[in-house]
């Protein structure tokens, strides 16, 4: 090769890596896109052969693949509260000390507080328009129906579009309800209770043995009837109170319909886009799917080879597919960091009465949603830049959902709070290959309230080192999850402590399968002290907050209750949706 063409190699290799570095300093767009209980063994670039996922697989195609990403908690509303702050939810007060994790009703009065930072609200300051499109599940309102305190647009979206809580099994008629332990506990036992009595008590009159006035018959049959009239009142009008979309404070379908909804989202979505194309965006497109209740239009019902799961993994796919191909038909792809992943690993006790699975695949990993295990925490992480990140690079690196907090504020050109703790990490670094090894030595994993694990990268070292302090009782025997609770639970009878912690090497030992021993390992014990004083280090961070998830918090509030029309009508139905389409301003 001629020294010339060594040179003017030489000159297109220099011009490309200083396009790059300096597309890399310049100010790109954001689009988030965050799926719902989507398992990492579902999309075929980590492993599925049978789902088709062709716009998530190029995603990693074309840009980098995260293999070791994780969740900063394996439920949906610390997760995302997480993501959206970098920080710990706990340190938010958006981690439940009780058996309820999330919430479940729109007219609850906890949420994120609004001392919080999200990322969202630094990027506003930059100059971003900012939208988050589908789920937020974050809370809504404090004390009234106008104050809104927890709302997107008070977190720095300056458009919303989407369900306010999640996509429950209740909002789909026939699909069962996730109220059932409570309704146990206060329907179907107090219901016991009075039967017993009553055949006790006409036994009794019978032999004559008492006499029973007929007045507390009828005070007990009261009693049965208006426990079943508040049962029924609850089946038929949670739904329209519950399962409804919103455009920013508004209302515009109650009960929601499923009917083209993916569809429907997707195009705001692509809108939203267009309508920012000549300045820099924020999109968060944050999925129903795959949470249940599942649900896909005509055009992907009945097509996959994993039922309705995986017809609505393919939908969600196609939208996927439909927001890249408007950052191309703009040409804004190569402007744009695109990052994609779920809030948390599948569900899979999501298994109807009829046998049919409603939970996806984890994968090679143990557990899922709710729990600590690799399945519950370990999430597809995907980031697409063009020019920027190396196409099929694959990172192995410990990394989490809250890291997309300080490297998108940094990228965006905003100073990082200086008055909090920010526990993510700039991925830039690692992704741009100016660094080889994570920024998280040790990482924390959090059930609920309580702190369940740790998790040790040593310098110098190949091995990851988790810790768990407890591990939830999988139920029934020899079952991956725990079935009778329909998610693992955090404290109480529902754990095992372990004295001194159960200690795996995730770098020999992915499945979580074999603990080792101080036989097996000669410095276990070296191990579990130094995990403990990273532990300690990290307890003295952590400040007392209101507790976001109380009960008197998660609890329905009638007096918060959003509804389209007049809320003692107890009608609350409208539909704005199919007749108006999505916003075009």
């Amino acid at each position: 090769m001629s020294k010339r063409r060594k040179m003017k190699i030489f000159l297109l290799l220099l011009l490309f890596l200083c396009e790059a570095q300096s597309r890399a300093t310049s100010r790109p767009n954001f689009v988030v896109l965050i799926a719902d209980d989507l398992g990492i063994g579902d999309p075929g670039c980590y492993g599925n052969k049978t789902l088709r996922t062709p716009n998530i697989d190029g995603l990693a195609k074309g840009g980098v693949k995260l293999t070791q990403h994780l969740a900063a908690s394996p439920l949906c509303t610390p997760s995302r509260a997480a993501l959206m702050t970098g920080r710990y939810s706990i340190r938010s007060g958006m981690a439940s000390r009780s058996r309820v994790g999330v919430f479940l009703f729109s007219a609850s009065s906890g949420g994120l507080p609004s001392s919080e930072i999200t990322f969202a609200k630094l990027l506003k300051t930059q100059g971003y328009a900012t939208a988050l499109i589908g789920k937020w599940h974050l809370g809504i309102h404090c004390h009234n129906k106008t104050d809104f305190c927890h709302h997107p647009l008070n977190h720095g979206f300056d458009y919303f579009h989407g369900l306010p809580v999640t996509n429950l099994r209740d909002c789909k008629p026939g699909h069962g309800t996730v109220f059932m332990s409570g309704i146990r506990l206060l329907v179907f036992i107090p219901l016991q209770v009075i039967a017993i009595a009553l055949l006790t008590l006409a036994v009794l009159k019978w032999l004559g043995l008492c006499h029973v006035p007929p007045a507390v018959f009828f005070c007990l049959i009261f009693l049965a009837a208006l426990i079943l009239a508040s049962l029924l009142c609850f089946l038929h009008y949670f739904r329209p109170l519950n399962c409804f979309l919103v455009r920013n404070y508004n209302i515009t379908q109650q009960p929601l319909s499923y009917d083209n909804l993916t569809q429907r989202l997707t195009e705001d979505a692509s809108q939203f886009i267009r309508r920012n194309a000549k300045k820099p965006f924020l999109l968060v497109m944050s999925y129903l799917h795959v949470h249940t209740a599942l649900f896909a239009s005509k055009d992907f019902a009945g097509k996959s080879q994993h039922g309705i799961y995986g017809d609505a993994v393919e939908e969600m796919d196609w939208s996927v597919g439909q927001i890249m191909n408007v950052l191309e038909e703009l040409s804004l792809a190569n402007d744009t960091l695109v990052y994609f992943t779920s809030d948390q690993g599948a569900h899979v006790e999501e298994v109807t009465s009829r046998g049919e699975v409603h939970g996806g695949s984890n994968g090679i990993y143990k557990g899922g949603k709710a729990n600590n295990w690799e399945g519950g925490i370990r999430v597809p992480g995907l980031l697409r830049w063009p020019g920027v990140l190396q196409a099929g690079l694959e990172i192995h690196e410990p990394t989490t959902n809250m890291d997309i907090f300080p490297t998108v504020v940094k990228l965006a050109g905003s100073p990082l709070p200086e008055d909090r703790i920010i526990d993510g990490r700039d991925l830039m670094p690692l992704l741009l290959g100016k660094r080889q090894r994570s920024e998280h030595e040790f990482l924390f994993h959090y059930c609920n309230f309580y702190l369940n694990a740790v998790r040790w990268h040593p310098p110098n070292s190949t091995s990851i080192w988790k810790a768990f302090f407890f591990t939830p009782k999988f139920a029934p025997e020899g079952a991956n999850g725990c079935f009778p609770t329909h998610v693992c639970l955090c404290y109480g009878h529902f754990v095992t402590h372990h004295h001194p912690p159960l200690l795996f090497d995730l770098s020999k030992d992915p499945r979580e399968r074999n603990p080792v021993s101080p036989t097996t390992e000669p410095r276990f014990q070296e191990i579990l002290e130094t995990m403990q004083r990273a532990v300690d280090r990290h307890a003295q961070t952590v400040q007392r907050v209101p507790n976001q998830l109380s009960l008197g918090n998660i609890l329905w509030k009638p007096w918060l209750q959003m509804c389209c029309s007049s809320f003692f009508s107890l009608s609350c139905q409208c539909d704005q949706e199919t007749q108006d389409g999505p916003v075009s301003h």
